[in-house]
């Protein structure tokens, strides 16, 4: 007879009231279409700055907590006290992992080290470690309710040898903005070339069935992820009901263009195929921060390097935990909606600035970016190579590293040049007199939208600057490598740490 395991789920959340609001209801939709027999434990793992959205997450803990779910808020000054409980002599190999801010500044520490903060609360929660899996949540991401997500993975848990187990993401893509100009620019220039053909007073004819885009359309660099481009663009679905005109689908396009820089992209949206069987499993090499689970054997697989800030945090550890434990690291049709946006509020977003006058700075986040898909690469690269044991072969990563660097600059290079010519040749487009546009708030939100995307990705931008400065590379470098070289040895002291009682 099989056991049922119980669940601790943690949330990480800074600053996101809206998005997390979302979140715990879908999980009570869950509960409340397919119940389920074992316990299950929320824990809101705090993260914010601003003292109106910590009060917000505490108020939602509280109403979530009257509908029956059992939510734990786990704040700022609790956090700090289950950080200093850990040994000195183990928690000074450990500020990597888990941060190294004081407590009077202990919020915003990123995702990573927040969710590994958050481990050790689950630990503290944890009943029977024999029977209790550990589910790894993003706030900006909902419980399809299609899926009876307990049951499967209580079932996928008990039939086969795994450690952690992953699911993907649909709805927005997982990944920066900064490696999705060139195909979004694409797309817009097709639904602005075609939309100029018609009257703008007739009927919408943006709703025919489009191809569903493939995991990686999104992405301006899929080949390095063994994706072939699928189309030249991907039509705009417009999501208005009823009758309406052009004019109508015209201007709701040209109101959601800024979102693009919060990560939403309108035209290539990855949708649920429910097809493959749930309990189904397939080898996995990128842990998806927001969407995995682990048994007490996989607290050890954390994802590592919190304290550089890289995009990629995930592929790269998905990575290295496939070297080490192969198929006990697996996926399963299981995805997550994930939604950057919401009604209400985007919420704090790393690395994107808003300023008053509507301009968008990304360029925090595109030089993570880069660096992310450097660390990636280089490792993804190694592990050709060499075996993990060999990881602490300093001349030999840093040359893996270098090679990668090259390529990667080529790349980025090119795309750099393609999003430049994109954006004038549109600029230049849309301001013809003859268009019918000429005048409307529409025209006006597109030209904001161009105007945003030649501001971070010019030659001047502060991250492309970054990105071609030998120096700034050199530096970054360095941290990579240093970060690569300590893999094992905070790994280690980890293990000891979960370990312990």
């Amino acid at each position: 007879m099989m056991q049922t395991f119980d669940f601790i789920l943690s949330i990480p959340v800074a600053d996101r009231p809206a998005h997390l609001r979302n979140c715990l209801e879908s999980i009570h939709q869950q509960i409340a279409r397919y119940g389920y027999d074992g316990g299950m434990t929320i824990v809101v793992a705090e993260d914010s700055r601003e003292p109106q959205c910590i009060a917000a997450h505490q108020a939602l803990v509280t109403e979530y907590s009257a509908k029956g779910l059992d939510v734990i808020h786990f704040d700022l000054p609790e956090q700090y006290q289950v950080l200093q409980s850990i040994p000195a002599a183990q928690r000074q190999h450990l500020g990597n992992l888990l941060t190294t801010q004081p407590a009077e500044r202990f919020y915003r520490k990123g995702q990573a080290a927040n969710r590994n903060l958050s481990y050790l609360k689950m630990l503290q929660l944890t009943r029977n470690k024999d029977r209790t899996l550990y589910y790894l949540v993003d706030s900006d991401q909902l419980f399809l309710p299609e899926l009876d997500y307990f049951h499967h993975i209580n079932q996928i848990f008990q039939t086969n040898d795994i450690a952690m187990l992953t699911g993907k993401l649909v709805g927005d893509p997982p990944v920066s903005p900064s490696v999705m100009a060139a195909n979004f620019l694409d797309d817009v220039s097709a639904f602005l070339h075609e939309i100029a053909d018609y009257d703008l007073n007739g009927a919408c004819q943006f709703h025919r069935d489009t191809p569903v885009p493939h995991d990686a359309a999104y992405h301006d660099l899929a080949k390095l992820f063994g994706f072939e481009q699928q189309t030249s663009h991907f039509d705009y679905p417009c999501p208005l009901s009823g009758a309406h005109d052009h004019r109508a689908c015209l201007e709701t396009f040209a109101a959601r263009l800024q979102a693009f820089f919060f990560g939403e992209h309108l035209t290539r949206k990855t949708v649920y195929q429910p097809g493959a069987d749930p309990l189904a499993l397939t080898p996995a090499r990128t842990i998806y921060p927001g969407n995995y689970i682990v048994n007490f054997d996989g607290l050890k697989y954390i994802i590592p390097f919190g304290h550089l800030r890289l995009r990629m945090s995930g592929p790269t550890a998905g990575r290295l935990i496939q070297a080490e434990i192969g198929e006990r690291f697996a996926a399963a049709n299981l995805p997550m909606l994930h939604k950057r946006t919401t009604d209400a509020d985007d919420g704090f977003r790393p690395g994107v600035e808003q300023q008053h006058d509507a301009a968008i700075d990304i360029s925090d986040e595109f030089e993570r970016q880069f660096f992310g898909d450097l660390m990636l690469f280089s490792v993804v690269a190694w592990l050709k190579q060499y075996d993990l044991a060999q990881l602490a072969d300093a001349v030999a990563v840093q040359q893996v590293m270098e090679s990668v660097e090259e390529e990667l600059l080529a790349l980025y290079e090119a795309k750099h040049g393609a999003v430049n010519a994109q954006v004038q040749a549109l600029e230049q487009w849309v301001q013809q007199p003859q268009h019918d546009w000429q005048g409307t708030p529409a025209l006006a939100q597109v030209l904001q939208f161009l105007g945003n995307i030649r501001r971070n990705f010019s030659d001047q931008s502060l991250a492309w600057q970054q990105i071609q400065s030998f120096e700034h590379r050199a530096k970054r470098k360095q941290q990579v490598l240093a970060a690569l070289l300590g893999y094992q040895a905070e790994r280690a002291v980890w293990d000891e740490v979960v370990a312990l009682p």
